[in-house]
């Protein structure tokens, strides 16, 4: 398969991860209300069929993000192998963390539907339980946020080494690899001041989405690659 094609397929594959994971997280997320426990509950039994297309949305949008890292893992490859391999790794840990915590985030609504295991609890307590799973989820998200930052630096790189791409995607993904390493410091030390955030969005949305729309649109050119260490 052509370089031109590979990238294609991996430019594909992240927009379809963009679009997919930002609808999962808009469902997942219109149910809760992170301060009252029955509410909370009560929204999710209410739509848990909506609920579970997020969830259900979410983990295919981490599939096609390890798909993704390994199709640009492929289109890097014979740059730097060492490079493309750790951000292959890296990619592949944050997915596994994803998928681990979607899982607890789909635990608040089967301790609410009512299974015969449940029974020994009373409805506060699952209520409570729920809520619980869903903070715990939270963090996970968060720490997905550290891989997700740093498998950016070596991406970007190899963006910029590998002649394949415009010098200024290598650069905005390194921007956007320290954006992420910053907000990662503000969820976990900081999390009352969200608002400091808000500047490096665009930063994050220009560098992915430009990627993604770049590489299925324009792809790359076949004789652009020259191997530094291909070994």
């Amino acid at each position: 398969m052509s370089q031109r094609s590979v990238a294609r397929i991996a430019g594909l594959l992240y927009l379809a991860y963009i679009v997919i994971f930002a609808t999962s997280q808009f469902i997942q997320g219109k149910p809760i209300v992170w301060g009252d426990a029955a509410a909370t509950a009560n929204a999710i039994v209410a739509s848990q069929e909506m609920f579970r297309l997020g969830v259900a949305l979410e983990l295919i949008a981490a599939l096609l993000f390890l798909l993704a890292a390994w199709s640009l893992y492929a289109l890097f490859k014979p740059v730097n192998r060492d490079l493309a391999l750790l951000f292959l790794l890296l990619n592949l840990v944050g997915v596994g963390i994803e998928c681990v915590d979607t899982m607890i985030h789909f635990a608040a609504l089967l301790l609410n539907t009512g299974s015969a295991p449940m029974a020994a609890f009373k409805p506060d307590q699952l209520q409570t339980l729920g809520l619980i799973f869903l903070h715990v989820s939270g963090a996970g998200s968060m720490a997905c946020t550290l891989f997700y930052g740093v498998w950016l630096f070596p991406l970007g790189v190899l963006a910029i080494q590998s002649r394949l791409l415009p010098k200024i995607f290598g650069i905005l993904l390194i921007l956007d690899g320290a954006s992420l390493m910053i907000c990662f410091v503000q969820m976990w030390f900081f999390p009352g001041y969200e608002k400091w955030m808000y500047p490096l969005y665009p930063v994050m949305f220009i560098a992915e989405c430009g990627l993604a729309l770049w590489l299925a649109i324009k792809g790359v050119k076949d004789s652009a690659t020259t191997p530094a260490d291909a070994g």
